[in-house]
């Protein structure tokens, strides 16, 4: 896994940061955030979209206020966009990350 890293908010919820091989791209990396009561609840609901080797080691790669900001501000608190960051990409929900794809 090349990074992650986790903040705790004052309510005591945390927002988890990973860096992950792309599933639809090949050598590409996609940036997910998941806000969740802890950091055991915020990877049990990335190995429950599928994404089963999916682990937490250290905080190298923290997410920034406004990589918090952007999932705070998501209904559904889980949110993808391709790694390095782009300043032009918009956060997209993680269900466009893991849908099949269509046949051309």
């Amino acid at each position: 896994m090349a990074g992650g890293g986790f903040s705790k908010l004052p309510n005591g919820s945390v927002v988890v940061a990973l860096t992950l091989p792309s599933p639809d791209r090949a050598g590409g990396k996609v940036r997910v955030l998941v806000h969740a009561a802890n950091r055991a609840r915020a990877l049990t609901r990335l190995r429950n979209l599928g994404l089963r080797a999916v682990y937490l080691r250290g905080n190298s790669a923290p997410p920034t206020p406004d990589e918090i900001t952007a999932v705070l501000h998501h209904p559904d608190g889980l949110i993808w966009r391709t790694a390095p960051d782009e300043a032009d990409e918009l956060w997209h929900p993680i269900r466009a990350l893991l849908r099949p794809a269509r046949p051309a």
